[in-house]
């Protein structure tokens, strides 16, 4: 089944080669998200809610693109660089995420440049 790219035209230009999302029929996939601005730039160093209420707004806005929303989401993937971050991006995420929770998992790793510290990827299900 061809899949289909979803770029929404307000994202600045990825800092590698991919999309901001694909949709292969019902199922819609948002890469990895990072809280980055024009010409790669690090928004909100270091600060894991900021960043977090960043990378849920671009998924949320991926989804829309596509033609669904954040109550499709059936599975995030969560990268936190350092678990002292975790009660930050968990208070916005319940924000994002305030009815029935979709199942996650949440690892702490290194990401692509400093001063990033919460990296989110979705996938979702239109019904």
């Amino acid at each position: 089944m061809p899949f289909e790219p979803i770029n929404p035209a307000q994202f600045p230009k990825p800092i590698a080669p991919y999309s901001a999302g694909t949709r292969a029929g019902n199922t819609i996939y948002v890469s990895g998200t990072l809280a980055l601005g024009e010409g790669g730039s690090v928004l909100h160093p270091d600060d894991a809610a900021a960043q977090t209420r960043h990378v849920l707004e671009t998924i949320r806005i991926t989804l829309e693109a596509a033609g669904a929303s954040l109550a499709d989401v059936a599975f995030n993937h969560i990268f936190l660089t350092d678990w002292a971050h975790y009660a930050a991006m968990n208070a916005v995420y319940a924000e994002y995420f305030p009815g029935d929770k979709p199942a996650r998992y949440c690892i702490q790793c290194g990401l692509v440049k400093p001063g990033l510290v919460v990296e989110i990827a979705s996938v979702a299900h239109l019904g």
